[in-house]
């Protein structure tokens, strides 16, 4: 009964340790939503922030859209025929539709902000350092404010020269947002 005492207790300070060392080495570059995998993903959440608010709002309907596109300057564009800013806003309220409540009332109280913009790679830039840099389409970058409050903010890759990925990548975007516990 002696010796069976600090095998158990050296055992637990293992399990302990092991815990502690996988948790310390897990790496910056996981991600929380699968979606995040497809393509490079950064988030930032503001866990002082009222994020329970944000998101009980975004899912009542009570949200408001501010965005830009930036185009590509030394590099004919791709997307400056196909998206402006108002079919980007557009495609954004469709995406939305799908986690705004059915039977939610639109009733008064504060709206959430998304704030974002759509950036085209510009490949010829000479301020491009590898060509890692030029490997993607462009990027999207959404913030997610409540009360004036930074709550969210998520930047994601897009691919397609064309865009026609911009939909999965906004889903992606406002997905994230949501699936905050």
């Amino acid at each position: 009964m002696n010796k069976i005492l600090p095998i158990i207790g050296i055992a637990i300070l293992g399990f302990v340790f092991y815990g502690v060392f996988t948790q310390a080495t897990k790496s910056i570059k996981s991600k929380r939503v699968e979606c995040q995998t497809k393509t490079i993903t950064f988030e930032k959440i503001n866990i002082d922030e009222p994020i329970k608010e944000a998101i009980t709002s975004l899912k009542n309907g009570k949200y408001e859209i501010i965005s830009d596109i930036e185009y590509s300057k030394y590099m004919k564009s791709n997307l400056i025929n196909i998206l402006s800013k108002e079919q980007s806003d557009e495609k954004l309220k469709k995406v939305l539709e799908k986690y705004i409540s059915s039977n939610s009332e639109i009733t008064s109280g504060k709206k959430v902000l998304i704030n974002y913009y759509i950036y085209e790679n510009d490949k010829e830039d000479s301020g491009k350092k590898n060509n890692d840099a030029k490997s993607y389409a462009g990027y999207l970058v959404f913030e997610f404010k409540y009360d004036n409050k930074l709550v969210y903010k998520i930047q994601t890759d897009y691919m397609n020269l064309d865009g026609n990925d911009i939909d999965d990548r906004m889903d992606c975007a406002v997905n994230s947002f949501i699936s905050i516990n």
